[in-house]
């Protein structure tokens, strides 16, 4: 069963997003107005070290009022190569510049209400290169043993899904 969407029409916009108001053709030849967020593609990446630690970043979420831990992410600017947006993300938010990042995995963390998708990166060593221009986006920088995500995520540390996706695969690929 397929929607199929006629048209929409922007009602609002800024330069990190856009909410559009589409006009949608249900199976049963019904229609119906439906909201939609319209999201420039965002960037992760993190790094693995020789010990199996993940650099993770403690942050608040004011908009959840949550704690927890993520990878670096922002979004990929205009005609900027998303690996490039990767690596940028992570030496700004944490201090570290990643060795040759691989992709991990794409995901679409709300695609019943926005077109977002985010590319995660990762690489098997980093180097420090500072402390991080744009610290107020966490607590704290921390390496974390690898062998203890399956219960951070289990705990409800990792609260995003798209981080916790990241991390169990990483996890896996790692330590099997």
């Amino acid at each position: 069963m397929r929607w199929k969407n006629l048209r929409e029409r922007t009602v609002y916009e800024n330069r990190w997003f856009r909410v559009n108001l589409a006009d949608v053709r249900l199976p049963d030849g019904r229609q119906l107005d439906h909201y939609l967020i319209r999201l420039r593609p965002v960037a992760v990446a993190t790094a693995v070290n020789a010990a199996n630690e993940v650099l993770l970043l403690w942050r608040h979420r004011f908009i959840t009022d949550a704690w927890g831990w993520e990878l670096a992410a922002g979004v990929v600017e205009d005609g900027e190569d998303i690996a490039d947006a990767a690596a940028r993300e992570m030496e700004e938010e944490t201090g570290w510049r990643p060795g040759p990042l691989r992709h991990l995995l794409s995901v679409e963390p709300s695609n019943g209400l926005t077109d977002a998708r985010h590319h995660i990166y990762w690489a098997e060593e980093a180097s420090y290169v500072g402390h991080p221009e744009d610290d107020f986006e966490s607590d704290r920088r921390e390496w974390v043993p690898l062998k203890l995500v399956p219960d951070l995520v289990a705990r409800g540390e990792v609260p995003a899904a798209n981080m916790a996706a990241a991390l169990l695969l990483l996890h896996h690929i790692r330590l099997g």
